[in-house]
C-alpha cells in the first residue's frame, strides 16, 4: 500500500501512485482510455479532473455549464481538495 505523505504536503511531492490513491479516496473513477483523467461526482456536479505535466487542471460541470481552472501541484493536497470539493 503506497503510504500518504501529509497533507500539507505539496502535490509535487506526492509520487503518483500517492496522487492517484487519493483520487480514489475522494470518490474519483479513472478513465480507462486515458490514466491521467479522473470524474468525480456529486449532486450538485460532476468534475474532470487531469493529471498534467505542469497543473492540475478541473473542469466542473454544473447546469449546462463548465469552470475550468488550472492549479500548481505546488498546493498542498489540503488546499488542493478543498477547491475541487468545493465545486465551481
Amino acid at each position: 500500500m503506497t503510504e500518504m505523505p501529509s497533507s500539507q504536503t505539496p502535490l509535487y511531492h506526492h509520487p503518483l501512485p500517492a496522487l492517484e490513491l487519493w483520487l480514489e479516496q475522494l470518490g474519483g473513477k479513472r478513465h480507462r482510455a486515458n490514466p491521467c483523467l479522473w470524474d468525480l461526482h456529486r449532486p450538485e456536479w460532476s468534475a474532470q479532473i487531469e493529471l498534467e505535466v505542469d497543473e492540475l487542471k478541473v473542469s466542473w460541470h454544473s447546469d449546462g455549464q463548465v469552470c475550468v481552472r488550472h492549479f500548481p501541484y505546488g498546493l498542498s493536497r489540503a488546499d488542493a481538495e478543498a477547491v475541487i470539493l468545493a465545486g465551481p
